[in-house]
């Protein structure tokens, strides 16, 4: 197998009748040529040092690594307010606490266009979530509907092994159309109350249209960012989505070693 591809796989496609199976390669992000980073393609690896030393102690998390991604955030998009309400550990024993918290193992974008209302709608809510997060950032929810732009950039990182089972693939968001993107509704995600819409993702028309990369060997000294909604971009109909999925890494035993990863989001505000 050539050394810029990471694996022949298979990943979930959205149908009318619920998911499809389809094969696809999956190319080394590591060895890429194309220079362009998450503003284009909607991801991009790098280098980032965390001070955490204990990715399961929740406080840990909280008081120090919201403060770093928040910083990576606005050093990233020049935002103004970077909101950060709460971490996503996927692991076996989160996964057992709550279904949620497996790896999701279908073709998705986490928001569609009408994600700017539903989010000013969660930070006016009374939840804790939103709520710490605007004390964090020294701003009341006034902020977000007065705001020029909202953009979402989630940032995952890999807290296990180097080389685990259901590892991460991104697909470069010019490479999908909008007409390839199938909205519903998700009323509560984690038992939360807090509804929106997702993007689920249809099989291509040509099987290699769609581009997709995965980043072997990643450390905890490494991050992932992924741009999963833009206002600005929406607005333009430029593509603002992210598709990406779990996937059956076959050169390694499933649950063998497990994924352990991290999950946190930032809601970038634009004066």
């Amino acid at each position: 197998m050539p050394d810029e591809i990471f694996c022949q796989t298979e990943l979930n496609y959205v149908n009318a009748h619920g998911i499809e199976p389809k094969d696809v390669t999956i190319f080394n992000g590591r060895m890429s040529t194309n220079p362009e980073g998450w503003e284009r393609r909607g991801f991009e690896l790098m280098t980032h040092h965390s001070n955490v030393l204990n990715w399961d102690d929740d406080d840990e998390v909280a008081n120090l690594y919201y403060g770093e991604m928040t910083s990576l955030a606005k050093t990233l998009s020049g935002c103004t307010h970077a909101l950060m309400d709460g971490h996503i550990n996927r692991n076996p024993q989160q996964a057992l606490a709550h279904q949620d918290y497996a790896p999701i193992q279908f073709v998705h974008s986490d928001f569609t266009e009408s994600y700017g209302n539903s989010i000013c709608e969660y930070y006016e809510s009374v939840e804790d979530g939103p709520r710490n997060a605007l004390e964090r950032a020294k701003v009341g929810a006034e902020a977000i509907r007065s705001s020029t732009r909202i953009l979402i950039l989630q940032f995952w990182r890999n807290v296990g092994e180097p080389r685990m089972d259901l590892p991460l693939a991104l697909c470069e968001a010019e490479s999908v159309s909008r007409e390839e993107l199938q909205d519903f509704h998700v009323s509560s995600y984690a038992g939360g109350d807090f509804g929106f819409d997702t993007f689920g993702v249809i099989e291509p028309q040509s099987r290699d249209q769609h581009r997709w990369f995965a980043f072997p060997e990643m450390s905890d000294q490494e991050v992932l960012t992924l741009r999963t909604y833009d206002s600005e971009r929406a607005a333009l109909r430029k593509p603002f989505w992210t598709p990406h999925s779990a996937f059956r890494d076959p050169n390694v035993s499933a649950g063998n070693p497990a994924r352990k990863s991290i999950e946190v989001r930032a809601t970038c505000l634009f004066e």
